[in-house]
This record gives structure tokens, sequence and C-alpha cells, in this order.
């Protein structure tokens, strides 16, 4: 995903009007530590009763930022969500710590390595959490001695934290992954807007119907991509030198999440060490690069990078882009696109709809010392402080009782249109990736960048051979594994 100092741009545009869950509902504060030393949430709370294992009073440190939390503006509640946790737990406490994101890996292997490891990590990506792959303790026998109710979640939420190692997360902040357009492109010729219900058809300008698939997305992107002259990209004459208008946008981040959009995978073959580029990731790039440089529909990456078209981060916000896919942190600067958005369903790829899925939580690190009371401090943030952290974070609550007022408060923003279909947002998380594309893999960081190296080379060379890339790809992550 796109780094996270582009996540905490975010907080100052959305910490103002979203919120996690609103007015009666929201989960209670526990009780203080019983005569046993564990801790009870009040009846009010929307989630079961959970009661946590006896833990010994100890001084915990909760670490940030292997994702969002390193803004200023954000700092000041989490250290009093920090705080409260030992006026819930006396005796103990936990102590907040940010680390700037670009250092925040680097800081914590040697954190690791130097035996002073802290004892909660987050909020983490799926990124942040697979660069410390095999380190997080496993929750589960924590969630079931403490009777906590997981089946809030959705069941695909819950295996999304779940593997090899064990549950290593529990369901926090959600952002999906939908089609973000403007309504006013497809009106000004004539075009049906995309279809916003998973399964619906698409009405071609002919009248016939047509699967929601990328072929479509192809077709009318063209048609909305738009030269100074007013040419579509069909039309005889058009100057692909002088696009004023683009018709679709991917999420171009990471190219292994650009993949993902049509399949999900992995770089990593059955045996663990093996480089095995999906056939549905090379499918997906080869559209990318034929829209940049053939059919004109997709930005090339200078015109990305320019002023002109890259507002605010993402060429959808300077309101000269049709078709977007991107995550629900989208947010932060969509307004910025005009009042005439709207969201609807990720296309298909073989008649499969995949819809990446991007994640925060906590985790607990195995080298905590005190694995009780880390687990009590993991519940405290998540659960009992859930409602000001995903106010803070901008997330979507991975509750589903929630998002109803989530998405309230978020349609509320200065600047959104009047109405906007968050259903689309809702049900994309049932077609998630699974396997994530940020899912752990060897030589994580060196991997990725020799991927943003091709990403870039595709981005600004016209007439490769994209065979010869792909494979010029895969040896030089293999040689990099083998190294």
């Amino acid at each position: 995903m796109r780094s996270r100092p582009m996540r905490v741009l975010a907080i100052a545009a959305t910490a103002m009007f979203v919120a996690a869950a609103c007015g009666p509902g929201a989960t209670s504060s526990p009780t203080g530590p019983g005569p046993t030393g564990t801790a009870t949430q009040q009846p009010s709370a929307p989630a079961a009763t959970f009661a946590l294992p006896s833990f010994s009073p100890a001084a915990l440190r909760w670490y940030c930022c292997l994702g969002t939390g390193e803004d200023p503006t954000q700092v000041p509640t989490e250290e009093e969500v920090a705080a409260s946790f030992g006026q819930a737990f006396p005796g103990s406490s936990l102590k907040f710590e940010a680390i700037t994101y670009d250092s925040a890996r680097a800081t914590l292997s040697t954190q690791i390595a130097g035996g002073n490891a802290p004892d909660i990590v987050g909020p983490a990506g799926i990124g942040g959490l697979a660069a410390f792959d095999g380190q997080w303790l496993d929750l589960a026998p924590y969630i079931t001695s403490s009777h906590y109710d997981l089946s809030q979640y959705d069941q695909a939420a819950v295996d999304f934290y779940k593997g090899p190692a064990g549950q290593i997360g529990i369901p926090f902040a959600v952002y999906p992954s939908m089609v973000w357009y403007k309504k006013g492109m497809f009106d000004e010729i004539s075009l049906a807007e995309p279809p916003h219900k998973y399964g619906d058809k698409y009405t071609m300008p002919d009248g016939s119907q047509a699967d929601w698939n990328y072929d479509t997305v192809r077709q009318i992107a063209m048609l909305l991509t738009v030269d100074s002259t007013g040419k579509d990209a069909t039309e005889a004459g058009f100057d692909p030198d002088h696009i004023v208008q683009y018709g679709f946008e991917p999420q171009r981040d990471d190219l292994r999440g650009l993949g993902a959009y049509w399949g999900a995978g992995s770089l990593v073959g059955p045996d663990g060490k093996t480089v095995v580029i999906p056939d549905a990731w090379k499918a997906a790039w080869t559209f990318f690069y034929k829209g940049m440089w053939t059919d004109h529909f997709i930005m090339t990456g200078p015109v990305y990078e320019s002023d002109e078209f890259n507002g605010g981060g993402y060429a959808f916000f300077s309101g000269n882009v049709a078709m977007s896919e991107n995550f629900l942190w989208t947010t932060y600067g969509v307004a910025d696109a005009g009042t005439d958005w709207d969201l609807a369903a990720i296309p298909s790829y073989n008649g499969k709809v995949t819809s990446p899925l991007n994640a925060d939580t906590f985790a607990v690190l195995k080298a905590s010392k005190n694995p009780d009371a880390a687990f009590a401090a993991l519940l405290h943030v998540i659960d009992t402080s859930a409602d000001k952290l995903l106010q803070l974070y901008g997330g979507m609550p991975a509750r589903p009782e929630r998002q109803d007022a989530f998405f309230e408060q978020l349609g509320k923003s200065e600047g959104f249109p009047t109405a906007v279909d968050w259903q689309v947002a809702k049900d994309s998380v049932a077609y998630a990736d699974n396997p994530n594309f940020e899912a752990a893999m060897p030589k994580y960081n060196e991997t990725l960048v020799i991927l943003g190296k091709y990403n870039s080379r595709w981005t600004t060379t016209p007439g490769l051979d994209l065979n010869a890339e792909f494979e010029a790809l895969r040896a030089e992550i293999q040689a990099a594994w083998d190294s």
C-alpha cells in the first residue's frame, strides 16, 4: 500500500468528522481489576463480556508506528489511551512510544535484537506485520481463556490475521477497496454509471448488458479519456500527448496490490522459497502497461507525478479522472475531486471479484516479558478504547454493528456529496484478497525495493517486452531471496 505518511495526512482531514461509533452502545471502559486480577466489560458494551486472565502488575510499552499514529495531532489521544490502562489496572502502566514510520521497522528490529522488545505494537498493517513474520504471539490461547467473542466480526476479517503462526491479531480498522468514479463525466457523454452491487451487469452504450469486468472497464475508460480538442481515445486523431481527462486509474502503489485486484495471490511458491508470479498478476500488469502506452486511458508515470494530475497524492483527487480503484482511506483527500463522486463495485477477472483489503490492528510480540499483561493491554486498546482510536485513525470499524454510525458521520464530511453509496464499501469486505497482497515473503523490504524499481520502469518506458520483464523481475527477486 502507499507509504503510511500519506495515510497520516488523512488525519487532519478526517479526524474532525470520522467517528467509529457514537452515542449509546459504544464500548464502555472495563471495571478495575477484580479480586483475582481479572477485568470484565460493563454490561452496556456491545461486545460479549470477556474476562482477562490474571496477571501481575507490569510496566508495558506500546510501540508505534508501523502504520498510522505518528502525527503530532494523534499522539495526545494515544497517550491518553495508554494512561487509562494504568487507571483501569492499578499497579500497571502502558507507555506510548511513537517512532516515525520511516524509521519504525529498523528501530523495532534493533530493539528486538537487543533484548529490549516492546509489548504491543500498532496500529500495524499487514505489511508491517509481515516485516516481522514469526515474531508475533499467537493470541488464540488468550482469546480462548478470556472468552473474547470473535463472532462479533466477519469470519473473513478474523481469518485475515490467521496463519501458520496462529491468530496474531484481532480485527480492528478495515479499509476495503472500491471503484471511485465521477458521475458528471459519465453523464456528460450519456454513459451508464458503474454498477454498485456486486454481480450486476453494466449497460453498454448500445444498450447491451455486459459483465462488469476489466474488458468492460477498458471499453468505457477509453470513451472517458479525452484530449485537449475533445476527442476520446477511440477516435481518429486523438492526441495521447495532450490528454486532459483520463478514464481509469488503478491502485499503483505496490505491484503486488495492483495485481491483487485481478486475483489474490503471492510471490511465494508452495515451498516457501521459490518466486512464482501469479498469472492473474501478469494479466493485471499487462492491462496496466497497455493502458498507459497503447490505449492511453491510464496515466504514464510522468503524468501521474505531474502537478496537474497528482492532486494531494492521488490522481483521482485532481478531478480529472473518471474512475479509480483505491481503498477507503481515499476519503482523506477525495473532497478535492469535487462533489459528484460515488462508489461502485470492483470489476471481475475470469468471473471472480477480488477487492484487496488494507487493515490495521495491534499485535503482541513473542519477546514480551509479560504476555498476559500485554494481552490485557491489547484488549484495552482495540476494544475498550476502540471509539477514540478508530475516530483518530479514520478506519471503518471491523465490527459490523458499528459501521452504519461510522458512515453516517463520514457522509457529513465537508465537501462530500450529499449521498454516497457506502454500502459498496461494506459489501467489498466479502471479496477481500486472501492471501493478502502484503503478506509475508522472504527478504521483505528488499523485495519491495525491487518491485518499486520495475513499477518505475514500466510507468516510464514504452515498448518493453513484458514477458521478458516478468522473467527479469522474477529472477531478480529470486536472486535476492537466495542470497
